[in-house]
C-alpha cells in the first residue's frame, strides 16, 4: 500500500468551546474514489480495498486544495485511511469526530459499519473503541451527495454549475476529522448562559450516562487568576452550576473580554474528566425598536458574509483565513456579520468571540418544499443551534431566508406558514434569550422578533422616496423591493419590532471591456459600477440614505467578498480590498454618529 502523506492541514483544535487535552487530528492525505456507477458496496470497498485517488482532507474534491480539483458532479464518493490509536488511550472510549460532511455519510472501521449521519453542516461522532484492534486500523467513509433541491444546501447550485447567485457544490468532508479518548462516564455537553446584569455564568452540564454520586466542579479564570468557583454533587445525568464573578468585565465589540472555564467531573476525589471552555458576559434585548446590548441601544452595521474561498469553496483554507475575514470586517468598520446560508466552522465563531464581532447565524435552506424537506431542515437546524449556543458573538438566529424552499408563502400557504412558526418555536425552546428572525427578507409571520427587509434600491434618494410615508410617521410599505413581495403573510402584521434592512447595496464591479447590452441578469439585478471610485461614491450615497431612515435599527451590506461569478464584494474573491477599508469605516462612523444624534444619544457602535 502506498504511504499517505503525513502533513496535516488545519492542525488547530477544531472544537474551541469544548476542549479535551488529548486528541488526534486525522486531516491530511486520504485515499479517495468516485463511485458514479454506485458499485462500491457491491465490490466491498468498505472492507479494505485500496482506493485509487488521493485527496487532502478536509477539502472537497471540487476545489484546488483537495488535490483533485474536479468540477464535475459526482454524487457518491469514498474516503479511506489507516490510523493508529495511541497506546495510552487504551481502556477508554474512542470518539471519532467529523466537523461536517455534505451530505449523507456512512463510516466503517476495519470493515464494520459504525454509524451514519444525514446533514451537511453539523458535527457528528461515533464511539469506535469496540471496533479497534492493536496497531493499524482502517477507516472508510462513503458519502452520498445528491443534487437534491429538498435538502438544506444553501448557496450550492442544484446543477453543480455556478450560475446567478449560486456557486460550486461542496461534496463530502469539509471540516476536520479527529479522534479523542474519553471516559465512559464523561461530560457530554455544556450549555453556558451569561447573565451580564448580575455578573453570573450559569452552566448546564450533561453527562454521557447517569451514575452513582459524582461531583461537578467549575471555575472561571480571568487570565491565570481563578475568579469564581462552584461545585455540585449529582447522581443524575446532568448538573447545574452558577459562577458568580466579582467585578465582572462585559463582552462587547470594543472590549471582547472572555473568561476561561474549567469544568471537571470527579468520582470521590479522583478526576475522571475535564473540559476547557470560555464565556463572554453580555446581554441581548430588543427594546423601543432597537437592539440593546449590555443595556445600551446598539445600531447594527453588518455585512453579508457567505464564507467561500476560491481555493477551497465552503471549507476554510486555514484558521488564519477565518481570522483574517473577521479582521477585514472590523477594518471596514462593521460591528457585525450576517453569515449567509451557511453554518460556519466553529473556528470562525471562535475568532468572532475573541476579536469582538456580532453574528447572525443562518441555516442553509433547501430550494423545494416537501414534508421531507421540512424534517431535514428542522433536524439539522436544531443541531446547529445546540452546537453554537455558547458563543457570545451570536446575537440572533435565522432559520429561513427569503422563503427559500417555501414558495407557497407568497400564496398564503397555511402549512408552510405554520412550519416557519414551528421553526421559531423550536429555536426558542433551545434558546429563549436571543432574537429570532423567522424569514429574513420578506413574507414574515407574527412570530418574528425583528422585521428584516431586503431592499436593493440603489440610491439614497430612492430609499428616502420608498420610505417617505414611514419617515412622516406613517406605515411601512406593504411590500418588499423585489416583485412586490409582501412583508407579512396570512394576516400577520407589524407589531413594533425593530426594523432592519438586512440586504442592501450589492453593487457589482463591471468589467470595463463588457458592453452594456451584454451584461447578464446578475448585473442587471444588483446594478453595476465601472470603477472603484464609482463604487465608493455609490456606497457613500447609499449609506447617507440609510442614515436618514431614523426608524431603522441597522443594516447589512451585500457583501464582504466577490464569489465566483458575483463581483459585488468589498474584497475580491482572493481577499484583496477594492479600496482602503478605512474609507468605508469613516462612512460608517459618520452614519452611526448621525443615528446617535437622531435618537438623542446613547448609541453604541
Amino acid at each position: 500500500m502506498e504511504t499517505l502523506q503525513t502533513t496535516v492541514p488545519r492542525p488547530e483544535y477544531p472544537r474551541p468551546q469544548f476542549v479535551r487535552r488529548q486528541w488526534l487530528n486525522l486531516n491530511g492525505e486520504w485515499e479517495f474514489a468516485f463511485d458514479d456507477a454506485e458499485q462500491g458496496i457491491q465490490n466491498n470497498w468498505h472492507d479494505g480495498r485500496v482506493l485509487p485517488k488521493r485527496i487532502t482532507v478536509p477539502y472537497p474534491y471540487q476545489c484546488e486544495l483537495s488535490g483533485i480539483n474536479d468540477k464535475g458532479v459526482h454524487e457518491m464518493v469514498w474516503y479511506a485511511r489507516t490510523f493508529e490509536v495511541p497506546h495510552e488511550w487504551r481502556g477508554q472510549d474512542i470518539l471519532l469526530h467529523f466537523g461536517a460532511v455534505d451530505y449523507l455519510a456512512i463510516a466503517w472501521i476495519n470493515g464494520e459499519e459504525v454509524g451514519n449521519n444525514r446533514g451537511g453542516h453539523v458535527p457528528f461522532l461515533f464511539e469506535i473503541a469496540p471496533y479497534l484492534r492493536d496497531g493499524e486500523n482502517r477507516l472508510t467513509v462513503r458519502v452520498i451527495d445528491r443534487q437534491d433541491a429538498h435538502k438544506p444546501r444553501g448557496k450550492q447550485s442544484t446543477s453543480g454549475v455556478p450560475h446567478d447567485i449560486d456557486y460550486y457544490c461542496t461534496t463530502g468532508i469539509w471540516q476536520t476529522v479527529w479522534l479523542e479518548p474519553a471516559p465512559s462516564i464523561r461530560i457530554e455537553e455544556v450549555r453556558i448562559t451569561p447573565h451580564a446584569e448580575r455578573g453570573a455564568v450559569e452552566m448546564s452540564v450533561y453527562l454521557h450516562a447517569p451514575a452513582a454520586a459524582r461531583r461537578l466542579e467549575a471555575e472561571a479564570l480571568d487570565g491565570i487568576q481563578v475568579v469564581a468557583r462552584a461545585e455540585e454533587m449529582t447522581a443524575a445525568a446532568a448538573g447545574w452550576l452558577t459562577l458568580n464573578i466579582p467585578y465582572p468585565k462585559l463582552w462587547s465589540t470594543e472590549s471582547p473580554h472572555l473568561y476561561d472555564l474549567r469544568i471537571r467531573l470527579y468520582e470521590d476525589d479522583k478526576l475522571i474528566d475535564e473540559i476547557g471552555s470560555y464565556a463572554g458576559l453580555r446581554s441581548v434585548e430588543l427594546r423601543d425598536g432597537r437592539v440593546v446590548l449590555n443595556g445600551k441601544p446598539t445600531y447594527l452595521a453588518m455585512v453579508l458574509d457567505q464564507g467561500y474561498w476560491p481555493e477551497s469553496y465552503m471549507a476554510a483554507p486555514s484558521d488564519e483565513a477565518l481570522r483574517a475575514d473577521v479582521e477585514w470586517i472590523k477594518r471596514f468598520g462593521f460591528n457585525g456579520a450576517r453569515k449567509h446560508q451557511k453554518i460556519e466552522d466553529p473556528r470562525w465563531l471562535y475568532w468572532c468571540d475573541r476579536l469582538g464581532l456580532l453574528v447572525w447565524e443562518e441555516m442553509p435552506n433547501a430550494r423545494a418544499w416537501s414534508s421531507d424537506a421540512e424534517e431535514r431542515l428542522a433536524n439539522e437546524w436544531r443541531r446547529a443551534v445546540r452546537r453554537d449556543y455558547n458563543h457570545p458573538s451570536i446575537i440572533a438566529w435565522v432559520p429561513v431566508n427569503e422563503s427559500m424552499g417555501f414558495p407557497g408563502l407568497e400564496r398564503n400557504h397555511p402549512g408552510q406558514y405554520a412550519f416557519i412558526e414551528r421553526m421559531v418555536s423550536a429555536t426558542r425552546r433551545i434558546d429563549p434569550k436571543r432574537p429570532i428572525i423567522d424569514n429574513d427578507g420578506w413574507e414574515h409571520s407574527d412570530v418574528t422578533d425583528i422585521l428584516a427587509i431586503h431592499d436593493y434600491t440603489p440610491t439614497g434618494e430612492g430609499l428616502r422616496a420608498r420610505y417617505r410615508e414611514t419617515l412622516e410617521g406613517g406605515s411601512l410599505p406593504p411590500t418588499a423591493w423585489l416583485e412586490n413581495k409582501p412583508l407579512f403573510v396570512l394576516g400577520s402584521c407589524y407589531r413594533g419590532q425593530p426594523v432592519m434592512l438586512t440586504e442592501v447595496g450589492g453593487f457589482l464591479m463591471e468589467p470595463s471591456d463588457v458592453p452594456e447590452e451584454k451584461l447578464d441578469m446578475l448585473y442587471q439585478f444588483y446594478g453595476s459600477v465601472r470603477s472603484r471610485d464609482e463604487l465608493l461614491a455609490k456606497y457613500r450615497d447609499l449609506m447617507e440614505g440609510i442614515a436618514s431612515l431614523h426608524f431603522l435599527a441597522g443594516f447589512c451590506y451585500t457583501q464582504l467578498t466577490d464569489i465566483e461569478q458575483e463581483s459585488n464584494g468589498l474584497l475580491t474573491y482572493d481577499r484583496k480590498p477594492k479600496f482602503a477599508p478605512e474609507l468605508i469605516a469613516e462612512i460608517h462612523r459618520e452614519l452611526l454618529s448621525l443615528d446617535a444624534r437622531q435618537q438623542g444619544g446613547g448609541q453604541d457602535v
